[in-house]
């Protein structure tokens, strides 16, 4: 006949399992992770200011509107390297006081520089709009594709920023990589990298797709992400994922589309197991296991004095 001891054994090691399966199946997922823009231009820093708040927006001549208002969003202009090329910035005034701007050019890469203003500091007064000109020198030297600056002017303790787009003539190429593609199950999301290789300001579009042991978790078609992503620039963004397995083997792929060809997919994996319960479950068997020992070792004590 088996010893009462496996007998013991045997039932504390079945409780232990179950505890485990229970746990596991009702605990929360913790994700292990074993994948591999600002936007083009923010908008103006506002402070608060006496009156109507001034604008500034590239000029459209007589009549200009404000880009609010269905004028141009942003400056576009193209040249060959060396050309100097012109347009026109509109700073108005709807206050009742003059107002006094100050005009300057930024950008990465010192692109900032090439801008020259007729003048640097302009007083506009009440209700009126000035207009003024300003030319953009491309280097001798300018890689061929597109480069991003700003018009920036500064009054009344804040700045107000128009984005410049400049194409220097030549090849271009429009090109990204989609790269350290991570599922976080405890942050519900997946995060992953776009970076622009190629010379051309891209608009990404971007598709997900997620799939479990048993078949398809997530299909979401592509949407236009909300940045203009600059040559040679690195973004870091998230898909959030609500409902996220808890106990799965996840592979992810994402798929990025943009302006001038340009479709590139990148794919990640998971496994998703519930650690902390799993261990905790560990912890429960093992409790049981050695409580079943020591309670089967004093049963066996007491049988044994009673037998003396």
């Amino acid at each position: 006949m088996p010893s009462t001891w496996g007998t013991h054994a045997r039932r504390a090691l079945c409780v232990g399992a179950a505890a485990l399966l229970a746990w596991c199946a009702a605990g929360p997922a913790v994700a292990v992770d074993d994948g591999a823009a600002r936007a083009a231009d923010s908008g103006p820093t506002r402070a608060v200011d006496d009156g109507p708040a001034w604008s500034v927006a590239p000029s459209a001549g007589a009549g200009s509107r404000s880009a609010r208002d269905g004028g141009r969003p942003y400056f576009y202009a193209e040249g060959e390297p060396g050309a100097v090329l012109e347009d026109t910035v509109s700073v108005t005034n709807p206050g009742a006081r003059p107002r006094t701007v100050t005009l300057r050019g930024a950008g990465p890469s010192g692109t900032g520089k090439w801008l020259a203003f007729a003048k640097r500091e302009v007083t506009v007064p009440p209700r009126t709009r000035a207009d003024v000109p300003f030319t953009v020198t491309v280097p001798s030297g300018a890689a061929p594709g597109d480069h991003l600056g700003e018009v920036v002017a500064r009054g009344g303790g804040r700045d107000e920023r128009v984005a410049l787009r400049l194409r220097v003539s030549g090849p271009t190429l429009s090109a990204l990589t989609v790269e350290r593609v991570r599922v976080d199950a405890g942050a519900g999301r997946i995060s992953y990298d776009l970076v622009n290789r190629g010379n051309t300001v891209l608009e990404p579009r971007v598709a997900v797709r997620a799939e479990g042991v048993f078949g398809e978790l997530l299909d979401r078609g592509a949407r236009k992400l909300p940045l203009e992503l600059a040559p040679g620039r690195r973004v870091s963004l998230t898909e959030p994922w609500g409902g996220m397995p808890a106990l799965d083997a996840v592979d992810v792929k994402l798929t990025v589309t943009a302006g001038g060809g340009v479709r590139e997919v990148g794919v990640g994996s998971a496994r998703l197991v519930p650690w902390p319960v799993v261990s905790g479950a560990a912890a429960g068997v093992v409790a049981v296991a050695v409580g079943g020992f020591v309670a089967v070792r004093r049963r066996r004590r007491v049988e044994a004095s009673s037998e003396r």
